[in-house]
């Protein structure tokens, strides 16, 4: 079976060419990269990514293993950004492997989630598969992340050799049915969140805490509208009950909101910043705070709601 080329809102998934080596060498020679993937050495050398994606065109003519390139639209430049793949077990033809790398300067953006729901749409429709299954690292937030807002189900934990590492490590697996009749309905989810910026410019993150849903991703302070309250009126008293600071309802200006379907809701989250405030901040929940500069925002894994919104702060700051 010949490669697909797909195409999202912003991205293009195209099979690999030899001309894409020394980009795939250049994002995945990189050990927050690299150390994620199982089946990757490092460092990692131009010559095992030109083997490697030599092996592909061979994978899909096999009908074992479909392997893209994940690429920005034309209109962006259309650069290789990482890749995503689909290997069919040899035991059980309904049942296939999701593996996908972005690189590092391009997290946050929600580009994994776009690229990985476009390659399970095809597996799915194309390929005829029941199942899709994949492994995460135990403490890689971000990519659980990604496969839990894709619909995937945590069906236990194990342990794999990573030839990054040299070690084996803890890993959670997980697995995705193939979708059934019409789409749910989701219900809808109001949460309202505030960037707080102080005189240097840098934003207020908050770290979930052990034993909340999505534990230890960063997040704007805020919560959810009690009833017959705005969400100002929300925002206020969130902001007194975790910080243990005081804001009026003229210091938040409303800058953008987010709207993303997770697998049980779909959540709409205003947005507002503020830059005013009465009284010492600390910690009311157990969370962690730290003050951010907009440029290293990216650097903090957040839930994938959260992540188009540092654009526009960006922007804004």
């Amino acid at each position: 079976m010949s490669l697909p080329t797909l195409s999202t809102a912003r991205l293009v998934l195209r099979p690999l060419e030899p001309a894409d080596a020394a980009a795939v060498f250049r994002l995945v020679n990189d050990y927050s990269v690299a150390g994620n993937l199982a089946r990757v050495p490092f460092p990692y050398k131009q010559s095992v990514a030109e083997s490697w994606i030599g092996s592909t065109g061979e994978q899909a003519t096999r009908g074992d293993g479909h392997h893209l390139a994940i690429t920005q639209a034309a209109n962006e430049g259309g650069a290789l950004i990482g890749c995503v793949g689909l290997t069919l077990s040899r035991s059980d033809p309904g049942e296939a492997e999701l593996g996908y790398w972005v690189g590092r300067k391009f997290w946050g953006q929600g580009f994994a989630r776009e690229a990985t729901r476009a390659l399970l749409d095809w597996g799915f429709e194309t390929l005829g598969l029941d199942r899709v299954v994949a492994s995460v690292l135990s403490d890689n937030l971000a990519s659980q992340a990604v496969l839990r807002a894709l619909g995937f189900i945590q069906t236990g934990e194990g342990v794999q050799e990573f030839m990054s590492r040299n070690r084996a490590m803890p890993v959670l697996l997980f697995e995705a049915p193939k979708p059934r009749g019409e789409a749910r309905i989701l219900p809808t989810l109001l949460v309202v969140a505030c960037a707080l910026v102080d005189g240097d410019g840098r934003v207020l993150l908050a770290q979930r805490p052990p034993g909340k849903q999505m534990a230890g991703l960063w997040e704007f302070p805020g919560g959810k509208p009690e009833a017959g309250e705005t969400p100002e009126a929300a925002l206020i008293r969130e902001l007194h009950e975790e910080l243990d600071i005081d804001v009026t309802a003229a210091c938040l200006a409303p800058l953008t909101f987010a709207s993303h379907a997770y697998a049980d809701f779909h959540l709409l989250m205003p947005l507002y910043v503020c830059r005013r405030w009465r009284g010492t901040m600390q910690p009311r929940e157990g969370q962690a705070l730290a003050w951010v500069r907009p440029a290293r925002m990216a650097d903090y894994p957040m839930p994938p709601a959260d992540r188009p919104l540092v654009a526009m702060l960006q922007e804004m700051l």
